[in-house]
């Protein structure tokens, strides 16, 4: 088991980065989510008239 953990250690570093960058992402989107802000995407957005009443 050690072997094969030692052979690989960049690779499983590698992929905890990666893991952890999607959970951050997710985190911020989640936060930006529940207090109601707008997300970008706006063409497909039901309520991006309620969040851009005065833009032009």
């Amino acid at each position: 088991m050690f072997a094969w953990i030692s052979a690989n250690v960049g690779t499983i570093v590698v992929g905890l980065a990666v893991l952890l960058v999607a959970a951050l992402a997710a985190r911020s989107v989640y936060r930006k989510k529940k207090q109601g802000g707008c997300l970008g995407g706006c063409a497909g957005c039901t309520g991006c008239d309620l969040h851009h009443h005065g833009d032009s």
